[in-house]
C-alpha cells in the first residue's frame, strides 16, 4: 500500500550539497514516521534522520551528520526531503527512505521500526 521513491542521488565533490527527495504514497496517515538510513561501503545501515508529519520541525539526527544534514517534510506532497551539506567522502553510500504509517507515539531511531522502504538513490561523494 505504502509506496516510496528516493530521487536526488549523484555525485558531488566535498564540501558540495545534495537534496534528495522521498515520495510516498499509498497512505495518508498524517503521523506517519519517516526516516532517512543509509550504508555505505563495508558499513552497517545507520540512521540518518528521522522525521514525522505532525512534529517535521523536530527531526532527529544522528550525531554523524547533525549540523550538516536537515530533513524537512512537506505534508502536502506526502515527500520527504534531506539536504546534505559539506559532504565528505565518508557520506557516500545508498540512502533509503523508509516510512511507518502505524500509529508510534514515538518513531523508532533503527531500521526494524519502518515496515515500508524505498529502493534507495546512490550518493558518491568524491575528492
Amino acid at each position: 500500500q505504502v509506496h516510496l521513491a528516493e530521487s536526488g542521488g549523484g555525485s558531488v565533490q566535498t564540501g558540495g550539497s545534495l537534496t534528495l527527495s522521498c515520495a510516498a504514497s499509498g497512505y495518508s496517515y498524517r503521523s506517519t514516521c519517516m526516516a532517512w538510513f543509509r550504508q555505505g561501503l563495508g558499513k552497517n545501515r545507520e540512521v540518518v534522520a528521522v522525521i514525522r508529519s505532525d512534529d517535521p520541525g523536530n527531526a532527529h539526527y544522528s550525531e554523524a551528520v547533525k549540523g550538516r544534514f536537515f530533513a524537512s517534510k512537506d505534508n502536502a506532497k506526502d515527500t520527504l526531503y534531506l539536504h546534505m551539506t559539506k559532504l565528505t567522502t565518508e557520506d557516500s553510500g545508498t540512502y533509503v527512505c523508509a516510512a511507518e504509517g502505524r500509529f508510534r507515539p514515538l518513531c523508532a531511531l533503527d531500521a526494524g521500526g519502518y515496515s515500508a522502504w524505498g529502493q534507495g538513490t546512490q550518493v558518491t561523494v568524491s575528492s
